[in-house]
């Protein structure tokens, strides 16, 4: 099936066209077009994820060095540089955004994980500020000198896939983003101490959802009743209270939950509160340290993709390349899966991005390799993590 096809092809033939093809429909994005899709457009930005490219000029130049497979690579007829500039620019980011979100949910029911300790789906929510130079992202105003974006992200601990992504200015507060997010019932989401935020916590318990959030340090509140505790798992205290403060209790007029978790390893006592009072206590300490893979997904897509350096000015086009790099992700996570690759993402990643223009079977890329020596970010070594 995939004799005489480049590597690169083989993996974008799991990309769904006519999912893409209806999507672009519906905003119009190939109206007046002749030879540079959205379709090419999309490939060659995936092309350019994988090659880890630096510039929209190194870019071209490496779709040049290969003119004779383009065609064959997807990418139309011909690439320039201007008609690529001109489609990142123009071109409705959202038809990018909407494919990136269909990714999303095809890589998260094919990686479901039924063995994760907490039963249910999981969500650890947080952002990343990548620094722009504002003097070229003249509409990205963060200080009075520097440019910067916010990329807000609910990142699905059990399946390791973002299932939210939301792009804001960088002077945008991470609370706000809490408006944003599709909260499921008997979900659990979980945030670190900046998201502490009542009224907005108090409308996830309204959802029938649950959070674990690290409290802040001028916490109020006024326990009614302690539960049994085993100090030999770290849980000093479990208390069910109220809150006291007079705005805050008006905020968040329910029941909370206090944890306090002595973890050894840090030598640091934490302090959690959650809505949820069936789960044991180190069980909530449990979950608010998974909270720490989100961490390492902002990390790992900074130093593997390209979401920190840019191949077009505008915010449509800033928009496009993040939504890709996100494609591209998903991409790598569904490839991996499907073929039984016995790899981690950056394993799969750094293998397909030097074999893009082979005609071997992707799957025998992955034959007899010993990758022992590859050092990569494991989501598995985890640890409580104070900011």
């Amino acid at each position: 099936m995939n004799q005489g096809k480049y590597v690169f092809t083989q993996v974008t033939d799991f990309l769904p066209k006519r999912v893409f093809d209806c999507i672009v429909a519906r905003y119009s994005g190939d109206k007046g077009v002749r030879h540079f899709s959205c379709w090419n457009q999309m490939l060659c930005m995936i092309f350019g994820q994988l090659t880890n490219r630096d510039s929209l000029r190194d870019l071209i130049v490496t779709i040049e060095a290969h003119k004779k497979k383009i065609y064959h690579l997807g990418f139309g007829k011909s690439v320039t540089r201007s008609n690529l500039s001109k489609a990142n620019e123009s071109r409705n980011s959202k038809v990018f955004e909407e494919f990136a979100y269909y990714l999303i949910d095809v890589a998260r029911n094919k990686l479901k994980n039924e063995t994760f300790e907490i039963k249910g789906k999981v969500y650890a929510f947080d952002s990343s500020t990548i620094d722009l130079c504002l003097n070229v992202f003249w509409w990205a105003k963060f200080r009075k000198a520097k440019g910067g974006i916010k990329l807000h992200t609910l990142y699905d601990i059990t399946t390791q896939i973002p299932a939210f992504i939301h792009i804001t200015a960088a002077t945008v507060n991470d609370v706000n983003a809490m408006d944003y997010i599709p909260y499921e019932s008997n979900a659990y989401y979980i945030f670190d101490r900046g998201y502490v935020d009542y009224a907005r916590l108090y409308k996830i318990t309204l959802l029938s959802a649950y959070f674990v959030v690290r409290a802040k340090s001028n916490l109020q509140f006024k326990r009614i009743y302690s539960q049994k505790t085993d100090k030999s798992t770290g849980v000093q205290s479990d208390q069910i209270g109220i809150l006291t403060g007079f705005y805050v209790s008006k905020d968040y007029s329910s029941k909370l939950r206090k944890v306090k978790y002595y973890d050894s390893e840090m030598n640091r006592t934490f302090v959690f509160l959650t809505n949820n009072m069936s789960l044991k206590a180190q069980e909530i300490a449990f979950l608010y340290k998974n909270r720490w893979q989100v961490e390492l997904f902002f990390k790992w897509i900074k130093q593997h993709l390209k979401i920190k350096t840019f191949w077009g000015n505008p915010e449509n086009a800033v928009r496009i390349q993040i939504y890709t790099a996100i494609i591209t992700y998903c991409l790598v996570a569904i490839v991996g899966n499907d073929l039984k690759i016995n790899r981690t993402t950056y394993e799969i990643l750094q293998i397909l991005g030097i074999s893009l223009l082979d005609k071997t079977p992707v799957k025998e890329l992955f034959t007899d390799i010993d990758y022992k020596d590859v050092k990569e970010l494991n989501y598995n070594q985890l640890s409580l993590n104070l900011i």
